[in-house]
């Protein structure tokens, strides 16, 4: 399986945990371009912050757009085209102690 692997902060994180977030963004840079432009993947691993015992999931990698505006709900700038990569189904969990709620106090 080809797996990208992504840090989050916690607020994206437990968003996309908990279902409300369907989308990932990045910004158009060379670092970006290198890393996503014309590449798939079978799935992304998301972890929030650095350890041993860091959560992460392991989720459905569905497409990748480039150029196109995002939510800014979502961590999307404003008025600034960007990689927008769409989620699916999220496959594992490891190190998650809450899932229900995750996203409350960023409502």
């Amino acid at each position: 399986m080809k797996v990208l692997h992504l840090t989050l902060k916690k607020k994206w994180f437990d968003m996309i945990l908990s279902g409300e977030k369907k989308e990932e963004y990045r910004e158009i840079k060379p670092y970006w371009a290198a890393r996503l432009s014309g590449k798939t993947f079978d799935a992304i691993r998301f972890t929030n912050g650095y350890g041993k015992d860091k959560p992460s999931l392991l989720i459905e990698w569905l497409d990748l757009w480039e150029g196109v505006y995002g939510s800014p709900a979502w961590g999307a700038p404003t008025r600034k085209p960007i990689y927008s990569i769409s989620l699916g189904k999220i496959i594992s969990t490891r190190n998650i102690k809450e899932i229900s709620n995750a996203n409350k106090k960023y409502s």
